[in-house]
């Protein structure tokens, strides 16, 4: 067993949080190095849709971290042009009756308050002509976007200049004699750094527990459908207004509501489900046709339309609905970066933002609202030496 050498920081997960994290991280002068059990984008993130939305959040610390994110996105697009395949196409959500439609808008009336750029419709056609008839209204979102968010990731990791450890899981957390981080380990080796960063997304809780920081993410499943290609019959993300209220919810039943968005490259790309049922990676025929039928009844368009394939992963899901950012005061050099559900991808920047301010010695304002020792007491900084895997 041989030990490499020292960097500042080992961030553990190459998805699209991990990736910023490095990204960031290594823009405020840090060494870096990103290990993952698989390959870049090969969890969460390869199964994402790269959905960047204000639209789906209620004022509060979340919708905050997605308005930085959303300018931050678009800084990247210019750094990063036509490489990470970023479209500020908009948002609408649409609400099928009246009584739906004064909900939704008394929701995008509060989001206004926030910052949120929001716009009534009454005429939904105009936006998107091929929107089933009879529907109540609805509400436009210019500042919701897309990403392809393996390409974001990787091209993230590449400017980033981080050194890539793939194909390595990481079996323990070092902790020296005060209790303090002092690097992974993995098959191949010891990697040491004052700073270990756990942006592996559904199993983040279990790169917790390695350094005895209790951080309860369970993984939540859901479907993707993907059409032939088409013309741009869809031009924006469009979904249901129930959809706010499965994103909110935190039942471990199967649920369902329309989303449906066109691609540049043709196909469109149908959800949304979430259940939780542990890492099942089963194939649910039943998710599939009620994804498959809420699509047609938002769209008739497609009731025509051939399913190419289908995809799914697992979202990580917190039971306060608000990921984990920042130092996490109970074990000295841990920093968490996980818990973003289905919002990773849109949250990616501003959490490595913050990940590398908090490396830095900082804590915005802003961060304190996803501090990660809120779920637990864990092994504090008196632990010892043994606590967390030697």
């Amino acid at each position: 067993m041989f030990t490499r050498r020292p960097f500042d920081v080992v961030v553990v997960g190459a998805g699209v949080v991990g990736a910023a994290c490095a990204f960031y991280a290594a823009r405020s002068g840090l060494s870096v190095v990103v290990v993952d059990s698989g390959p870049v984008a090969g969890g969460t993130t390869g199964a994402g849709e790269g959905n960047l939305l204000v639209s789906d959040k209620e004022p509060g610390p979340e919708l905050d971290l997605a308005l930085l994110s959303t300018r931050l996105w678009r800084e990247l697009a210019e750094e990063f042009p036509g490489r990470i395949e970023y479209e500020p196409k908009g948002g609408l959500v649409v609400a099928a009756t009246q009584p739906g439609l004064a909900a939704l808008r008394t929701f995008a009336a509060a989001q206004r308050e926030s910052g949120v750029t929001c716009e009534d419709v009454g005429s939904l056609h105009d936006l998107e002509p091929h929107l089933a008839p009879g529907l109540a209204g609805g509400a436009h979102y210019p500042q919701d976007a897309q990403v392809q968010p393996a390409l974001a990731a990787a091209h993230l990791l590449r400017a980033s200049g981080a050194q890539l450890r793939l194909g390595e899981e990481v079996t323990a957390v070092l902790r020296g004699p005060d209790g303090a981080v002092r690097g992974v380990r993995t098959p191949r080796g010891e990697i040491l750094a004052p700073a270990v960063v756990n942006a592996a997304g559904t199993w983040g809780g279990r790169i917790a527990a390695l350094a005895r920081a209790e951080l309860p993410v369970l993984p939540r499943r859901g479907f993707v459908l993907v059409t032939e290609p088409l013309p741009r019959v869809v031009r924006r993300k469009v979904y249901a207004a129930d959809y706010v209220a499965d994103v909110a919810s935190g039942s471990a039943a199967l649920q369902t509501s329309a989303v449906v968005e066109g691609t540049a490259a043709g196909p469109v790309l149908i959800g949304a489900s979430r259940e939780r049922v542990g890492f099942d990676r089963s194939l649910s025929v039943e998710v599939l046709r009620r994804l498959a039928r809420q699509a047609g009844e938002l769209f008739p368009v497609l009731k025509g339309v051939r399913v190419m394939r289908t995809y799914h992963g697992f979202r990580p899901y917190l039971p306060d609905h608000l990921p984990a950012i920042g130092a996490d005061a109970r074990v000295p050099g841990l920093f968490q970066a996980c818990g973003h559900e289905g919002a990773g991808v849109g949250l990616a920047p501003a959490t490595g933002l913050f990940v590398a301010r908090a490396l830095t010695g900082e804590t915005p304002e802003l961060a304190r609202a996803f501090r990660p020792e809120r779920f637990g007491v864990g092994a504090g900084a008196g632990a010892g030496a043994n606590a967390g895997a030697e």
